[in-house]
């Protein structure tokens, strides 16, 4: 594969726009997520949909496969922001156990890097979980902890069923450029069937208490939210129970803004869905990331990770991203998803 660097010019000019404070260094910290697309181990027995991803199920995930997968993958979680040694942080969702994780940051190229993990097991009823990948240089672990999603509300609602059962919540604390910050992942419920948007604002309920007891517990952590949504910034779930704003104007002192709301209403998705793009692939970010003072940790700039390599070239899903399988005939690409990022900057008091 053949790196693609496009992307030279706006780091460039992201760099250079940062120069207000002369003579001082910008240390940047580009934090991500991925869906990394029904990313199983072919000898793993933890759920029914680990049959179906085995060498004898319906999609014959041999070993071999797998490995290009994980080749594929870390491929790209290395190339982005590579301008800036990668990403310092990535959640990633449907992952089927730690094990994978495992694998992924043992194969080339990110194997070259000090990468660790954080994963928890959910109950979800694919076997997939959401976990976080971290550069240990750029992020100090403090704590981790899941939060579930609340079935009995959801069931008192007619929202789910008794069988119903998806991804925990994963919260992360630590400190990264020497000051305190937490990345909430999520995989919120999918939108199948006619009540599923209420799933999702059940889902948004529950990090929305998590992120008030943060800001209440320490408002000078930073904190960023981040996840495959399967919600658009528009959508009541973000815009409403979240109140994730779209400018940044609008965010008041305990807020949030959301740097992808204006990504998707110029068109810019994440994944297509036939024929629409949506940005279910969102990284929100707490109020006290916002300003010019760059003198702390400070959000810059947000960017879905759409470069060509990852583009569909042919056939019925010409344009979309290249996924791993078109149907169950594996075509060796990536996910179903396009990454995205964001970057957080901070002055440092070295000479230049």
């Amino acid at each position: 594969m053949k790196r693609k660097l496009s992307s030279c010019l706006l780091i460039a000019a992201c760099w250079l726009s940062l120069s207000a404070q002369p003579y001082a260094r910008v240390a940047v910290y580009p934090v991500g997520f991925y869906n990394l697309e029904n990313l199983y181990h072919p000898l793993s027995t933890d759920s029914l949909r680990d049959v179906e991803f085995s060498p004898k199920g319906s999609y014959e995930w041999t070993m071999d496969k797998y490995r290009r997968k994980l080749e594929n993958l870390s491929f790209v979680l290395n190339d982005v922001a590579v301008e800036f040694g990668g990403l310092a942080v990535v959640g990633v969702s449907e992952i089927g156990n730690r094990q994978v994780l495992e694998d992924l940051i043992a194969t080339d190229p990110l194997r070259d890097r000090p990468m660790k993990i954080v994963h928890h097991q959910s109950p979800d009823w694919r076997g997939v979980d959401v976990g976080l990948l971290y550069d240990s240089t750029r992020f100090s672990l403090r704590s981790s902890r899941s939060f579930p999603f609340p079935y009995g509300e959801g069931r008192s609602e007619g929202v789910t069923d008794s069988t119903f059962r998806t991804r925990d919540v994963l919260l992360v604390e630590g400190k990264m450029a020497g000051e305190p910050i937490a990345f909430i992942v999520n995989h919120w419920p999918s939108r199948r069937g006619d009540k599923s948007a209420r799933s999702r604002e059940l889902a948004a309920s529950v990090v929305k208490h998590v992120y008030d007891s943060l800001m209440l517990d320490n408002p000078a952590r930073y904190v960023i939210i981040m996840g495959d949504l399967n919600d658009n910034p528009d959508d009541l779930s973000c815009s409403r129970v979240l109140d994730a704003k779209k400018q940044p104007g609008e965010v008041k002192r305990g807020g949030l803004y959301n740097p992808m709301w204006e990504k998707y209403a110029r068109g810019i998705g994440s994944l297509c869905y036939q024929g629409k793009w949506h940005l279910f692939d969102q990284i929100i970010v707490s109020y006290n990331l916002l300003g010019s003072d760059f003198s702390t940790l400070k959000f810059r700039k947000a960017q879905v990770y759409n470069r060509d390599y990852l583009i569909q070239k042919t056939g019925k899903n010409k344009g979309y991203p290249l996924r791993t399988f078109s149907g169950t005939y594996f075509q060796n690409g990536f996910s179903d998803h396009f990454p995205t990022y964001v970057f957080l900057v901070k002055h440092t008091s070295e000479a230049l």
